[in-house]
């Protein structure tokens, strides 16, 4: 079976997320595992919400992955978006590009390196939640000492020539305010809002994002390259403001009773992205300082992480990255977040380096090139032999 349609099989298992069940893709993978010999191990918990590990003795590189996706709804897509349809040189479908053509891609380049005689030096790890933060998935698996410190590559989607090495922080909260109600003809004079004390942060942090947080030497370079990176792909102006300022977005906010009673109650989910240079406790106290009625759950909270450019695992997939498409690979810093967060902190040195269309990614039409699944195949099997000699 060829990486096209390997990626196909599997965007046509569902494991949208949420609710999180991944029991079937992770069922597929094991078995695909198992028909190369491979030892692996399942680890579940509740819902379906599967990890797999493998177990083959003196791994010396983790290649690692989500099987969970987004959810879409089909109404405005060109394709099933779990069809897995192999049309016009793409897969279509959910996970195309975030991950599964990566996780394709990983399982095809072991198998080539095991039918060409070479006996990979690398341990799997496909996880079950990596869109909903991890619990189950790559953070049960460092808590419970099933993965050890090592070199690690993740096949989440990238330009194709430039390799992720480091990300921006995360300070993901849910925010639940408490105001005083009273008659709306008498606000502000009477009453006090939750609503408008929700409105009073989301202030503070529009003056935060204005100023930019100035970053080493040693930055500098991997800030300008990944700006022209990414007006590259998505066409925007002034992206290096993405990677030095605080990036936030209120994704849900509810709150109120009714139109004339002063707010009791509001309730806010915030996401905000932390750049290199922002000390996060100081970004912490002051939030608490703008929102002194509020009680602050902390949902999900990560330093920005980097692996140093001149590391092994960095050198080796650029190395690659030229090999196969003939010009200079040029390593990046990520605007978002993924498990590379959790495995960093742990010790890990983590690159991520995929394939997939980045402008679909969690969008209508989401799909990845065929050519794009071939080329990081080419690329993975010479990483791992690297790793394997």
């Amino acid at each position: 079976m060829d990486v096209a349609r390997l990626t196909s099989s599997l965007v046509r298992i569902r494991s949208e997320n949420p609710p999180g069940k991944t029991a079937d893709v992770v069922e597929y993978i094991r078995e695909f595992l198992d028909s190369l010999g491979v030892k692996c191990r399942v680890i579940p918990h509740p819902g379906g919400r599967d990890n797999l590990i493998t177990t083959e003795p003196d791994p010396r590189i983790l290649l690692c992955g989500h099987v969970d996706v987004v959810p879409a709804i089909p109404d405005d897509w060109t394709h099933d978006p779990y069809g897995g349809e192999i049309a016009g040189g793409y897969v279509w479908g959910r996970g195309a590009t975030d991950m599964k053509g990566g996780c394709a891609a990983l399982l095809a380049a072991y198998r080539d390196l095991i039918e060409s005689g070479v006996e990979p030096k690398a341990q799997f790890a496909f996880v079950c939640d990596e869109e909903t933060g991890g619990p189950y998935g790559i953070r049960s698996l460092l808590a419970q000492n099933l993965l050890l410190p090592r070199d690690c590559l993740i096949a989440e989607p990238t330009p194709p020539t430039s390799p992720a090495a480091g990300q921006k922080g995360l300070y993901r909260i849910d925010l639940s305010f408490r105001g005083r109600p009273g008659h709306s003809s008498l606000y502000p004079m009477v009453g006090k809002s939750a609503v408008m004390a929700a409105f009073d942060l989301l202030g503070y942090l529009r003056e935060v994002h204005a100023h930019p947080f100035p970053v080493g030497e040693d930055l500098q370079p991997l800030i300008a390259q990944s700006a022209r990176v990414f007006h590259e792909v998505f066409g925007l102006e002034g992206v290096d403001d993405v990677l030095t300022r605080v990036m936030f977005n209120p994704g849900r906010i509810e709150g109120g009773e009714k139109a004339n009673i002063v707010a009791e109650q509001c309730r806010m989910e915030l996401d905000i992205r932390v750049p290199w240079g922002c000390p996060l406790d100081d970004l912490k106290k002051g939030i608490a300082a703008h929102a002194p009625d509020a009680t602050i759950r902390e949902m999900d909270v990560a330093e920005p992480t980097l692996t140093p450019p001149d590391s092994r695992i960095v050198r080796t997939v650029c190395r690659e990255v030229e090999r196969v498409y003939g010009r200079p690979a040029v390593p990046l810093l990520q605007w978002a977040a993924s498990d590379a967060k959790y495995l960093r902190t742990e010790g890990f040195d983590v690159v991520e380096y995929g394939p997939g269309e980045i402008t679909t990614l969690h969008a209508v039409d989401e799909r990845v090139s065929v050519e794009q699944l071939e080329k990081a195949v080419d690329v993975y099997r010479g990483v791992i032999r690297g790793y394997s000699g």
